[in-house]
This record gives structure tokens, sequence and C-alpha cells, in this order.
């Protein structure tokens, strides 16, 4: 979801954007007032996520999907090997794509147990001449986060945070790439951010499609060929709420506020509870099972009736998950427990 300010102040300037008598839709991305929007997008995200001078800041296309192909293409440059974590679905996808391009080596997994947890990474595990290790900060699907960021030594860190992306304080200098598709905390589906060390642009093969090139983005301020341009202004005035708010240590307070509430519950209820290891659940993604598929069935349904959307869970794990991504407000989480907690109540006779 979208924070409703953002989506109150997008829709007064639907029509007129700054008094040019043209929507932000209808801006050329080479004009003045859009060259005005990206760079106050970049230098807004930069201050918020206190990025280092030596790091691009990227606006591409292609979600987090492409970064699957891109990262291997642009960063398999010398030993033509990589570690990955298997930590769910989306890693899962980046390590069959990143097969195509070299040699993939999955250093730590959680298969074993369903993806329940999140698996211990050392330094000892990490092949010192591989280009780069690969992690998914927070998986969607599973419920599951890394707590804490392993050391890779000298080999960059890339890590997908396409769903926790901006939810708490992070130290980007502890990655050498860190890319995420917008559409979870960012914005509208359609933009994806790119966050790269200097260091590592530059190295892709002459073979290497223009546009799957960092190098062709990076030298033209994302401005190569039109990007996104309205999923840009959006997530600007993302940033510009997220800044109003107090920053990430601020977002980060309120999103394990509505956590703690929901795990405290599920901790205590009778009829549901979590599958994820105590140490490893996300704060932006919940699942939650009851004892059958028939009574998870009920409680989707009965939800929906209720005014709670999207709550079933994901095809391959079943069960319910409820994303709490920044702009979902306490209120939101609060209103679910007392749901639940009716659902139980009612289910239990």
């Amino acid at each position: 979801m979208l924070p409703l300010p953002v989506l109150e102040k997008a829709q007064t300037e639907l029509v007129n954007y700054a008094d040019s008598g043209m929507s932000v839709m209808e801006l050329s991305h080479r004009s003045g007032l859009f060259t005005d929007i990206i760079t106050g997008a970049e230098q807004l995200l930069r201050d918020l996520m206190n990025i280092p001078d030596n790091y691009k800041v990227l606006f591409v296309q292609g979600g987090a999907s492409q970064q699957f192909a891109m990262v291997p293409l642009n960063l398999l440059s010398n030993s033509k090997k990589a570690d990955y974590v298997n930590t769910g679905s989306w890693s899962k996808k980046a390590i069959k794509e990143a097969k195509k391009y070299g040699e993939v080596r999955v250093i730590a997994s959680s298969e074993d147990k369903n993806f329940s947890y999140i698996p211990e990474v050392t330094s000892s595990m990490i092949d010192p001449e591989a280009d780069y290790v690969h992690i998914t900060t927070n998986n969607t699907i599973e419920g599951t986060a890394f707590q804490n960021i392993p050391d890779t030594g000298g080999v960059p860190l890339v890590a997908d945070m396409s769903s926790n992306i901006l939810s708490e304080e992070i130290d980007v200098s502890k990655f050498g790439l860190i890319y995420a598709g917008a559409q979870k905390n960012i914005g509208p589906a359609g933009l994806t951010v790119v966050i790269i060390r200097e260091d590592l642009i530059g190295h892709a093969p002459e073979s290497c499609p223009t546009m799957l090139d960092y190098k062709t983005h990076s030298e033209s301020g994302s401005l190569y060929n039109t990007p996104p341009t309205y999923g840009i202004y959006m997530a600007k005035l993302v940033f510009e709420w997220l800044k109003e708010l107090g920053g990430l240590k601020e977002m980060e307070k309120i999103n394990r506020k509505k956590a703690e509430l929901l795990y405290g519950f599920l901790g205590q209820s009778a009829m549901f509870q979590s599958p994820v290891q105590e140490d490893s659940r996300s704060i932006m993604n919940i699942p939650f099972v009851s004892p059958s598929a028939e009574l998870d069935a009920a409680f989707v349904k009965e939800a929906k009736e209720a005014g709670l959307e999207t709550l079933k869970g994901h095809r391959s794990v079943g069960g319910m998950r409820a994303s709490i991504y920044n702009a979902m407000p306490v209120e939101g989480v609060e209103a679910l427990v007392e749901f639940m907690k009716h659902f139980e109540e009612k289910h239990a006779q």
C-alpha cells in the first residue's frame, strides 16, 4: 500500500504539476522539471539511507527479476564464481538465473526446514575468489529476514532488498550492491532502485546488452532512455513522507511495534501460529497458519468481508500472510488482531 498523504499529494498535482500545465506523466524526461524530480528523489534516498559518496543510485526498470540477470552479467568478471545463500522462492530464482553466466555455489540454505529460518553465514564459508556473495534480506513468501548482515570480508555482498528496503536503518557500506523492486516499500510497480559501489561498475563483457550494463545507467544519470518517470515522482513523494516522519529510525520503531503486536498475539493464540523460527522472523511479512486448510479458507473469506484484504498466503506455502510494509498504519495491524481474536472465539466453539 502507499501512504495516504502521498496519494493525496499526487492527486492534487495530477493534472497540473508545478504550474506547468502538464501532468508529471506528460513531462519530457529531459525537461528541467523532471531533472529536479529525479535529482531530488536521489538526494532524498541518499539522505534517508546515508548512502556513501562512492555509491551510485540508479533508477531502472525490469524489477528484481531483471536484476537476477544484471548482477551476474556485470559482476562475474574475474573468477566467474559467485556464492549464494538460498532462503526461499526469490533466492531460488536468483540462483537459477545466475547459473546461466558462471559457477554458482550455494553456501547456505534453509530448504531442509521449508525455509522457516535464516541459515548462519560465516566468513569461512565464503570462497575468497568469489566475485560476489548474494543474499535476499527479506523473504516475502516465507516470512524470514536476516537479523544480522553477514561479514563477507573482501568479497562484495549483493542484496535483494525489494521487500524491506527503507523499513529499518542499514549500513550501506557493508554492501557492494543493493537492488529493490519499488512496489513493496517505495512506490508503484515499474521502478527498480539499484545502489552500487562505483568500483563494481564497468566490468560487463562486450556481449552484455546496453540496457543491462550498470555503466549505461550510471553514466547517463538513469536517463539513457525514458525511465519510469511517474514511478520516480511517486518514489520521491514517499521519500519526502519518510523524511517528515523522522527518517528510518522512526520508521523502524513503527514497524517493530506493528510486528510485535501481531507476533505477540500469535504467541498466545490457541488457534493460530507462526511457522517461522523466532530468531529469523520478518517485520514486513508475517505468515501464520490455523489447524486446517478449511479454517484457513474460512479465515480469508471472513477477513475480506470484514474489509481486511490480501491475507491469503502464497500458493507455495498456504495459510495466511500479513504484509505490513511501511505504509500500513499501526491501526491496520490492530484491526487484524481484533478480527483474529473474534474469529478464534467464533470457530473454537
